[in-house]
């Protein structure tokens, strides 16, 4: 008996360290799943982040050996660091007040872990350029404007503000204090409005209406005290939009303004009260489709938008460059305007997944808007990449009525306990730049290797690494050699996948 009891007494504790050994390794997530232990550093001369549209690689870090061998490769693709095209500012998503929310709504724990996958440069994605709203967008929980009190002196952050939108800039600057901050209003104060620039009468609804030419220089002076405002928190406005899509005047806060005015407003108030009052926020024009919704019969002249108001030499002078949409129109819209003026920069500031398009079906939205989106606007000279929402809920929001009801964000957080994530397309396609393109990066020339069904972009960034991403959007496996003249390295990339290269020159 006492034999048999020592070995039960051995068994028991055999177990008990083998599951205590086991359990050690692993983490239980608040949604109920379990982290497997960290995988130990992959190490090698060229690190790499690859997706594939079915998630069998979902962001999966590799890493591959320069090759000692002879280059004999048929397709190589040759980087040509002497060809020179645009200084990169970076890559990211609208961090609106919807996202603020959201985020608020999870455990402290949680979202730093996804604000640092997204922001860090050393622990996550490195994205780099952020926008926010002005004021309210159709992504707010109510409509407002800092100064809904008519008189400038009535002008203050809003609790939206201040218990959302700032707290979160406040952790995302922590993580990644170098983030590039873009700001766009949906509407001015409706007390600025009017009907329409021939009756000029009062216009008091958030929806529609344009700015009255006497409150041009109070707008402007709004934008300034505005940018102070973050600035007092510490949080500095990289850039602005004077407007919103000003071509559309049905979204749930908006403001039609063509380019005669935009051109007024920017030449006579917006351009000269910035610099007054010493301010170095960039200013970008339009901020809307690549087809300047000529469909509507009130937007007939206002096709090349940004170079009609560039022919104003004093407007000009306050303009850095132009942003652009992708709800109408053709993204070869974007070279034919830096081919124009070339001494403008572009930008790319918003692009949506819904309901319409498939949004949440990686195996469509990946291929489609990596090409489109992506490297389809890159390769078409534009400086940073920035997509619509960052994160909603499960149920589309919050959202206000009137504005988009369709849109999933970048990534979806689950309503019933704000921990569950799903991430869509457009957080990969950000990623995959941001991950491996730094800010100061300027985009390179390629030769070689050139197939239907692939497309890339090359870089050379400020640490002395070169950067590609690469979609292969063909359903075959492909070996594919990069070389950068000194070094180069093959690997197979996975069909329907998307892959990013970094290395040091």
């Amino acid at each position: 008996m006492k034999l048999i009891f020592n070995l039960k007494m051995t068994t028991l504790l055999m177990l008990a360290f083998c599951c205590l050994t086991f359990c050690s390794g692993v983490e239980k997530e608040d949604n109920g799943g379990i982290t497997p232990p960290p995988e130990p550093p992959v190490t090698g001369d060229v690190t790499m982040y690859i997706t594939t549209n079915t998630r069998s690689q979902d962001f999966k870090k590799q890493t591959v050996d320069f090759s000692t061998k002879d280059n004999m490769s048929p397709t190589t693709l040759k980087l040509e660091p002497g060809t020179r095209y645009q200084t990169m500012d970076g890559f990211g998503a609208a961090v609106t007040g919807s996202t603020c929310y959201n985020l608020m709504q999870m455990t402290q724990e949680n979202r730093t872990k996804f604000l640092k996958e997204t922001f860090s440069t050393t622990e996550g994605m490195g994205q780099s350029y952020i926008r926010i709203s002005i004021g309210c967008s159709d992504f707010s929980l109510s409509e407002y404007t800092c100064c809904d009190t008519p008189g400038l002196e009535n002008f203050a952050l809003t609790s939206e503000e201040t218990d959302y939108v700032i707290p979160i800039l406040k952790e995302i600057l922590t993580i990644n204090p170098d983030i590039k901050i873009m700001g766009s209003p949906w509407t001015p104060p409706r007390w600025m409005k009017v009907n329409n620039l021939t009756d000029l009468q009062p216009f008091n609804s958030w929806t529609s209406g344009q700015l009255n030419p006497a409150y041009y220089a109070d707008y402007a002076d709004y934008f300034v005290k505005w940018i102070q405002a973050f600035e007092a928190q510490g949080i500095k406005i990289y850039s602005v939009t004077p407007q919103n899509e000003p071509l559309n005047r049905g979204n749930s806060a908006s403001l039609y303004m063509t380019w005669q005015e935009q051109r007024d407003f920017v030449k006579t108030a917006l351009g000269p009260k910035m610099e007054a009052a010493g301010l170095n926020t960039r200013i970008y024009i339009y901020d809307h489709n690549y087809d300047y919704d000529r469909n509507k019969p009130e937007n007939a002249d206002q096709g090349q938008y940004p170079l009609k108001i560039y022919e104003d030499a004093a407007a000009a002078e306050f303009i850095t460059g132009a942003a652009y949409h992708n709800y109408g129109g053709n993204k070869e819209e974007l070279n034919f305007i830096h081919q124009s003026r070339p001494d403008k920069e572009l930008v790319f500031t918003e692009t949506s997944i819904g309901t319409w398009n498939d949004g949440r079906n990686l195996e469509v939205r990946l291929i489609d808007d990596m090409r489109e989106v992506a490297l389809g606007t890159v390769n078409n000279w534009c400086k940073g990449v920035i997509v619509w929402n960052l994160m909603l809920d499960t149920d589309r929001g919050p959202n206000r009525d009137g504005g988009c009801q369709t849109c999933y964000g970048a990534v979806d957080i689950d309503r019933s306990n704000y921990s569950t994530i799903t991430r869509n397309s457009h957080y990969y396609i950000v990623g995959h730049l941001s991950s491996v393109v730094k800010p100061g990066a300027v985009r390179i020339g390629t030769s070689g290797f050139s197939e239907s069904g692939f497309y890339y972009s090359a870089f050379e960034n400020p640490d002395g690494t070169y950067a590609v991403v690469l979609l292969n959007s063909t359903s075959a496996n492909r070996m594919i050699t990069l070389d950068d003249g000194a070094h180069h390295f093959a690997y197979e990339v996975p069909a329907k996948s998307v892959i990013s290269y970094r290395w040091k020159k």
